[in-house]
């Protein structure tokens, strides 16, 4: 099956040998999303809350740029540095998703590029095109 390359101004361009997603089929795989501000290429706020909603606004222009909204989302993966945030993960993620919910995975991990303090990515499914 052949693949087709998502790509937005709306999200950070990739920084590395990668695409922002890669769609196969009904498929979307959406590459880790970390707050980078798509205008400026640099880490948006420093909070955690402000970063977290910055994630959250790249995956969704990511979403819509592959034909989808972030309620066709199947699975996030999300990779924390403090796993402290999880509860405002939750929060913060209630104002982008409503039920059913995606399946997910939360994750402790050392450092991000940039020194992100959170990235997600995501996998979703879209209608035919």
């Amino acid at each position: 099956m052949a693949k087709r390359i998502i790509s937005t101004k709306h999200a950070p361009e990739a920084i590395g040998t990668y695409s922002q997603a890669v769609r196969s089929g009904n498929t979307v795989y959406i590459s880790g999303q970390i707050p980078l501000d798509p205008r400026t290429m640099t880490l948006a706020g420093y909070s955690f809350s402000e970063q977290c909603e910055r994630v959250f606004e790249n995956l969704k222009a990511v979403a819509e740029a592959a034909g989808g909204s972030l309620q066709d989302v199947l699975k996030l993966n999300i990779y924390l540095v403090d796993l402290g945030h999880f509860a405002k993960v939750n929060e913060i993620m209630a104002r982008y998703f409503v039920e059913p919910y995606p399946a997910r995975a939360a994750v402790g991990v050392a450092a991000l590029p940039k020194n992100a303090q959170l990235e997600i990515e995501a996998i979703m499914e879209v209608s035919e095109s």
